[in-house]
């Protein structure tokens, strides 16, 4: 299946889309799940309470919030693969965030989660055939398909990536 078009998600997620390497999500998968893994999974510990600004996340709190936001758009994933009509509501990552006790977690707990939660995701989004990654349902009062969410999820981990590179490590 070819990349989302502009009518596949609403046009917020082009920041994430656009960041994807990649013609179809397997090509995706194989371009960015390894290095992706790598990298979250080689952040530092002695990095793993630092906040670059105050009222920012620390580290641990920025990882939380892409296990948390992976999940998300997993379920996102699953519904509108499976032709779920149900509306999909938004999700607030702050609130997320502030109640996600990763300050009272290891940070190599947190890895682990993350990696738990990167090869689920992955086994997903290869189980799904064509068809299903275009059927379109509603997220956050928009029109989305489960193709956009498999692109988004990745261009999410992307975004991260450069956030963290620039103002964290």
């Amino acid at each position: 299946m070819a990349r989302p078009t502009a009518s596949d998600h609403a046009p917020y997620f082009d920041k994430y889309i656009s960041k994807v390497k990649g013609d179809t999500i397997q090509e995706a998968i194989k371009n960015h799940a390894s290095a992706m893994l790598d990298f979250y999974l080689n952040l530092p510990e002695d990095r793993a309470d630092y906040a670059y600004a105050e009222n920012k996340w620390t580290l641990k709190e920025v990882l939380q919030h892409i296990i948390d936001a992976e999940r998300v758009f997993g379920y996102r994933i699953l519904r509108i693969a499976r032709k779920d009509a149900t509306p999909l509501a938004s999700f607030d990552e702050n609130a997320f965030a502030a109640n996600s006790g990763a300050d009272g977690r290891t940070f190599q707990s947190i890895k682990d989660e993350f990696a738990a939660v990167r090869l689920a995701t992955d086994l997903l989004l290869s189980s799904l055939t064509e068809d299903q990654l275009q059927n379109q349902g509603t997220a956050s009062n928009n029109p989305a398909t489960a193709n956009a969410f498999a692109f988004i999820t990745y261009g999410h981990l992307l975004h991260h990536k450069e956030i963290i590179e620039e103002r964290y490590l």
